[in-house]
């Protein structure tokens, strides 16, 4: 228990640095990584292969997906947002478009104004675009600490290798560690896109 709690508040504290790194980048430099990060996708087989794709609006210093969903759309692909479930705290995934009605959540975050019924679930798409706090080259992931998306995500513990969806973290290039510490709930990424390269795991 003492090592597990030591672990945590290891994690407590990593994170809490990363999200300051993040948001000490100024605007500039954030519309210059999301540029950045739109051009690397194209080097990114799932994303040139997927129709059904998940991304994020960016909060908190997150690094924008605003390039990477235009050009997801240019491509003539569907794009998705994370809903959070009003009966609990698993996501789900509803259509987004230009045309799309937006709502806040409980968290004041922007999601589309749609029913669950006509959302998917993470299963049933081809490529999820993931924020994260941190990453190592490993494919770990840290989130925010919410438990969101390995919630949602937990299926993909039971076997190694999935055929879908494919997790692609979005990140910074700041924010990338040697190693960081993992818990058992926590759910690995088969990559990582930043402003400066695509990490393959």
């Amino acid at each position: 228990m003492k090592h597990n709690s030591q672990a945590q508040e290891q994690r407590r504290q990593l994170r809490q640095q990363l999200r300051e790194n993040r948001r000490q980048l100024s605007d500039k430099r954030q519309h210059l990584h999301a540029r950045q990060l739109a051009k690397n996708l194209r080097l990114s087989r799932h994303f040139m292969q997927a129709s059904d794709i998940a991304f994020y609006l960016a909060e908190d210093g997150e690094i924008s997906a605003e390039y990477a969903i235009k050009l997801a759309w240019t491509h003539k692909k569907r794009v998705y947002l994370p809903l959070i479930s009003p009966y609990g705290n698993e996501l789900f995934f509803a259509l987004y478009t230009p045309a799309t009605r937006m709502k806040l959540n409980r968290f004041g975050i922007a999601e589309p104004a749609a029913q669950i019924k006509h959302c998917k679930r993470a299963h049933q798409l081809q490529l999820i675009f993931m924020p994260l706090t941190g990453f190592d080259l490993r494919g770990n992931r840290l989130g925010m600490g919410g438990g969101f998306y390995d919630r949602s995500l937990h299926f993909r513990r039971h076997q190694k290798s999935w055929r879908k969806p494919k997790l692609l973290g979005l990140a910074h290039e700041c924010q990338k560690l040697d190693q960081m510490p993992v818990e058992d709930w926590d759910i690995p990424v088969d990559g990582v896109i930043t402003e400066k390269k695509l990490y393959r795991f």
